[in-house]
């Protein structure tokens, strides 16, 4: 999102890489000995070359190679210049996932590392300046599924990563792959590091929108949209319980964060912080009211996420799924939105008739931006 307060976490985090950017300033890791490609080679890849196997053009912010040494396969993400995404974060994403690999790998490096974090890619090279990053290929597929497993993993992963002070936005179909036995996950651009013993996430100041955590953005960039295909195949019970079936998951997965927290002497407000989701979790779902929890969290997912759509203009047909199943909800349930306490950021105020003008506003700019 576009950044106007300079004191928030984002200003600052652009501030100091937009300087490294023009500072020319180099940030490397691993190397390409023992493969049979310079990072000239890499940088001049046209895609017909008889060692790419395939190429994925669909990336916002890098290309994507599918290559082979011979032996086995890699992965090769060249970064796209300029990026598809026209903000900020966007335009610096490539260097932040580079600065992301770094720390990642160092956590690997730890006693016991490759096993807590066997679903994060390797890194076998990675290089800002030169625009490139090598991993090994992930022999899986999207997920296309979102069973016990699939969320356990998913949610496992994100809630580590917050806890070591890596907080990711985005989640999405795109950034994650299913080999049938592990969820992965290879994009770190939208990775930010953040204070998680004082804060929430890297939104504001860090401390001041806790609106943002592992398990909401998991909802809003993935499983959101999967329940939307859920409900138009299977119906609204199918979907609710679906929902219900990640929550409980969700449960499960923050008890372990807050634990870890705590023991590393998290403060009290995020403490507190955290026993606040948890508790209006578990009310809602051994209260009987989890069909208003599903209302309110998927009007907050799909508003989210078709707002980040438009910020980067980058919106697809999804966006549009997202902003009808909006346009529905203000005019056949606005009074059950009221009463789940769905509606955010001055959105409580509104008439239906003024939110629905502002989603028919939407509408238009997410036509005008369609990639």
């Amino acid at each position: 999102m576009d950044v106007t307060d300079r004191t928030s976490l984002a200003a600052q985090r652009q501030t100091r890489q937009l300087a490294f950017v023009q500072g020319g300033g180099q940030l490397r890791l691993g190397s390409l000995e023992g493969l049979p490609w310079r990072a000239a080679d890499l940088q001049g890849l046209r895609g017909d070359e008889p060692w790419v196997v395939q190429r994925y053009d669909g990336g916002l912010t890098a290309e994507v190679y599918v290559l082979h040494d011979g032996a086995r396969r890699w992965t090769l993400k060249r970064a796209r210049r300029p990026a598809r995404v026209r903000n900020v974060d966007g335009q610096t994403s490539f260097l932040n996932e580079v600065q992301r690999r770094v720390d990642l790998e160092r956590l690997k490096r730890q006693p016991g590392g490759p096993e807590r974090w066997r679903a994060i890619v390797d890194t076998r090279y990675a290089s800002f300046r030169e625009g490139l990053i090598v991993s090994p290929w992930i022999d899986g597929e999207p997920v296309a599924q979102w069973g016990p497993r699939q969320i356990g993993q998913l949610l496992e992963a994100a809630c580590q990563l917050w806890c070591e002070g890596l907080f990711e936005w985005d989640y999405s179909p795109g950034n994650m792959l299913d080999d049938g036995r592990q969820v992965w996950l290879f994009d770190f651009g939208y990775l930010y590091a953040f204070d998680p013993r004082r804060q929430f996430n890297t939104a504001g100041r860090g401390d001041d929108q806790p609106m943002f955590h592992p398990a909401e953005r998991f909802e809003t960039r993935a499983f959101s949209a999967w329940l939307l295909q859920v409900q138009a195949r299977d119906g609204e019970a199918a979907a609710l319980a679906a929902f219900r079936l990640e929550k409980e998951i969700a449960l499960d997965a923050y008890g372990r964060m807050r634990a870890t927290i705590a023991s590393r002497g998290a403060c009290a407000q995020v403490l507190d912080w955290l026993d606040g989701v948890q508790a209006r979790w578990r009310q809602a779902l051994r209260g009987g009211d989890a069909q208003a929890l599903f209302l309110a969290e998927s009007w907050r997912s799909h508003l989210l996420d078709v707002d980040d759509d438009l910020s980067g203009q980058s919106c697809t047909p999804l966006t549009l799924q997202r902003l009808a199943w909006l346009c529905e909800a203000v005019e056949q349930r606005h009074a059950d939105l009221r009463a789940a306490g769905a509606l955010f950021w001055g959105d409580e105020h509104k008439s239906r008739a003024r939110l629905a003008q502002e989603l028919a506003e939407r509408h238009a700019r997410a036509l005008a931006y369609q990639l």
